[in-house]
This record gives structure tokens, sequence and C-alpha cells, in this order.
């Protein structure tokens, strides 16, 4: 699990692209203090595995199926990424859980300066919309923002100064891909609502008889 704030802006060394699948070297400085063989790093909020690293960078393999639901595939030497390690237990919780499993990708189409912040206007499909709520959280490329507003197609979100400076979202352009990733809340409260649905149709040990009966 991490928490969408990211920790520091690495660049990309080296893209080594096999059949299906890439093999990325990622230079970094922070996160690497504490590393170790089989750590878990967010790269634009996905989460990758370790395998190697050194003083200066550590190397990740990311499979077909990351590939192509995240924008991993479309990463060339030079671009920079949004870096973070796991979250500890006892760690502050400065943004939301995330868990690093993306659910989709966006688009953005349109960036406005406001004031001192930078609203940004996400293109985004409907498996992700379905859990975008107004002032609820949401990950772009690892980033945990608050959503300002939205409708059936997409959602904005702000990024103050100090986000937009360290982050990769300050540097991105009308068109660019980025990763998408729901709040798990939300997530969790779609299953349960889908089992008590469930549980109307099929089954006669329900909440409601639970409840009868003292469990609940």
């Amino acid at each position: 699990m991490f928490t969408g704030i990211i920790e520091e802006l690495g660049v990309l060394r080296s893209v080594r692209r096999g059949t299906s699948s890439a093999r990325l070297v990622i230079e970094a400085k922070k996160i690497l203090e504490d590393i170790r063989t089989g750590d878990s790093i967010a790269v634009n909020g996905v989460c990758l595995t370790a395998v190697h690293f050194n003083s200066g960078e550590f190397t990740a393999d990311v499979m077909a199926e990351t590939l192509s639901k995240t924008n991993l595939g479309t990463l060339n030497a030079g671009d920079r990424v949004n870096l973070e390690r796991a979250l500890r237990l006892g760690d502050r919780l400065g943004g939301h859980l995330v868990s690093g499993h993306i659910d989709g990708t966006g688009s953005i189409t349109r960036l406005k300066k406001h004031d001192i912040a930078i609203l940004v206007t996400i293109g985004a499909p409907v498996e992700v919309m379905r859990y975008i709520i107004k002032k609820g959280s949401v990950a772009v490329d690892g980033i945990s923002l608050t959503v300002v507003d939205f409708n059936r197609d997409g959602f904005q979100v702000s990024l103050v100064p100090h986000t937009a400076g360290l982050t990769s979202l300050g540097f991105k352009k009308t068109g660019d891909t980025v990763n998408l990733e729901a709040d798990v809340i939300g997530k969790y409260i779609e299953k349960m609502m889908d089992f008590r649905e469930y549980e109307k149709r099929e089954s006669k040990i329900n909440f409601g008889f639970l409840a009868e009966h003292g469990f609940i």
C-alpha cells in the first residue's frame, strides 16, 4: 500500500523491451536510502518490485498486463516518473490509501492556470468514473489528489505549486496519458452493496435475518 504522497521525481535511464515485457532502470536518490531487493516502489502509481539497485538507480521488471493497462508502456529514456516507497505501519497517511493497482488510464484534456493553482481536467473511462465523487480522492500517476468537480466523461483536480513542482504532473501537457486509481474504499462499498442485493434475491439468511436473531 502507498499514500499517494510522492517522495521523489525519478528519471528513466533506460528501457529494455522484450516480446511482451520490459525492464526499467530508474535514476533515484531519496527512495534508495533504505531500499532492499524485493521492495515495492510505486512508479507513476504502479506498484513494481525492485529487483536490482545501487547508490544511484534501481531496476524493475514490468509484465505484459501492466504495460497494456498503464502508461509505463509509453515511457522513453529521459522521462520523469513519480516515485514512492511502500507505506509502513505507523507512518503519517498524508494522502489516502493507494494500492498501486491501476484501474485505467486517462487523458489530460485541459490545463488552466487559476491564481497559484493549475486546474487539470482529465478524461477517464467508466471503470474509474463510477467511483469519482466531488471532494473524493483519486490517484493520478500515483499522486493523491482531491476531485474538484466531475461529469460523466471526466473529472477535474487542482495542483498547488508544491505538487506541480515536485511531481510529473507539473510537466504534463494536453493529450498526455496518466494512470488512474480510484479510491479503494469506494470499491469495497460497491462490493458490499452488490452482496446485499444478492442476499435479497438468493438467500433467506441476510442482514435483516441476522439482526432479528441477535447476530449483529
